[in-house]
């Protein structure tokens, strides 16, 4: 019987089971459509796999950590998991990913899952810190539901490391209040805080950012390690330090109370400034910047490994990560997510540009994340 007590085949039964098994429809809506809501106890022990998680508590220990970005998650999820698996899920935010990389490189850290960017993930594979995923454990994730351009970094020579999570871009938050309109030029960005935006401006604790912007300023690549090229950008760096509000990959909070009147920023933390304050735009620099994609990874040295998988499952449930996208504004690349959201949010234009505002972006390149040249000049410009 469904759930309005109408039959329900075989046939449909089973459809629906393959839906559930692949991952295209949550447990709950399962159960709906079936009707199995009320006979749980009885499925059971035919199928454990659709009985809340509680009941394997004991094989996933009793809590999961995961390191992670600001502002990242629609936290009632993490409530929501504990409710189904008994396993407390405790969160790390982390501002860059060399924070992450550095702590996984001491050892230690503690982390069952974490969010690395694209260009980050093949650093950890030749450093050995990344566990290959075992997909088997993972139904949630469907290959063929996500969007090519935004999970492909994941892979390293046919082997899984890390399952999309989010994309988006890196730009520019304005308060249209303070700086008098739309601020979408880094030349805009850095010229005006050295001038009408003088103690204002925040640009990110993360070299990737901080230092790609300065460079994509003077018409040079975001991930550019020339020495003379990476020279410009420090001495615009430099000469902008003393006008600048703060250094911080943490930069709501200024924003909102006004003290900063604009800011390097990633998509979702733009729309969910905009979406609670109007005032507050967000653009991407006309001459070019970042476009980038985060993973769900597992360290190598996971306390808790089955409860990692359990988690990033979890995640990956459209119905779940809807949420999420709902709660953190930043674009989704899983088909089966996108099917259950607005259509505003989808053709939000912050969250989705135009492709001629797209294309001058580049993805982060590897070769940034270690290069001695980039690291060093991000650490004289902190102690400038």
């Amino acid at each position: 019987m469904t759930k309005d007590n109408t039959p329900i085949t075989k046939q449909k039964f089973m459809e629906e089971l393959r839906r559930y098994e692949k991952g295209s429809i949550s447990r709950r809506q399962f159960l709906g459509v079936t009707g199995l809501g009320t006979a749980m106890a009885v499925m059971g022990g035919a199928m454990p796999s659709l009985m809340p998680g509680r009941a394997q508590a004991q094989d996933l220990g009793d809590r999961v950590v995961l390191a992670t970005w600001p502002n990242y998650h629609d936290t009632s999820n993490f409530d929501r998991f504990t409710d189904e698996t008994g396993v407390y899920c405790q969160v790390n935010v982390f501002g860059s990913n060399e924070e992450m990389l550095a702590k996984l490189q001491a050892g230690g850290s503690g982390w069952d899952v974490f969010v690395p960017t694209n260009y980050a993930v093949p650093t950890y594979v030749k450093a050995d810190l990344i566990e290959p995923l075992d997909l088997s454990k993972l139904p949630n994730y469907d290959p063929a539901a996500f969007d090519q351009r935004f999970a492909d970094a994941g892979t390293i020579d046919g082997t899984v490391y890390g399952v999309p999570k989010n994309w988006g871009t890196t730009g520019i938050a304005f308060n249209t209040s303070k700086t008098g309109g739309v601020v979408d030029s880094w030349k805009t960005f850095f010229d005006g805080a050295r001038d009408q935006f003088d103690g204002r401006a925040m640009v990110h604790d993360y070299q990737l950012t901080t230092i790609g912007n300065a460079l994509v300023y003077f018409g040079h690549s975001f991930n550019s390690v020339d020495p003379a090229e990476l020279a410009d950008a420090e001495k615009l760096l430099i000469d902008v330090k003393p006008h600048l509000f703060a250094i911080s990959s943490d930069y709501q909070p200024s924003m909102r109370n006004g003290d900063a009147w604009l800011t390097m920023c990633w998509t979702g933390d733009g729309k969910q400034m905009n979406a609670d304050m109007p005032e507050i735009g967000f653009a991407l620099g006309r001459e070019g910047g970042e476009i980038w994609s985060d993973y769900y990874a597992i360290p190598k040295d996971a306390p808790h490994r089955e409860a990692a998988y359990a988690l990033i499952n979890y995640l990956l449930d459209p119905e779940v990560n809807a949420r999420e996208a709902l709660a953190h504004g930043y674009p989704v690349a899983d088909a089966r997510t996108n099917e259950l959201l607005p259509e505003e949010l989808l053709n939000d234009p912050i969250l989705y540009p135009a492709a001629e505002r797209l294309s001058p972006l580049e993805f982060g390149a590897a070769v940034t994340l270690t290069d001695p040249n980039r690291a060093e000049l991000m650490a004289r410009f902190k102690s400038a």
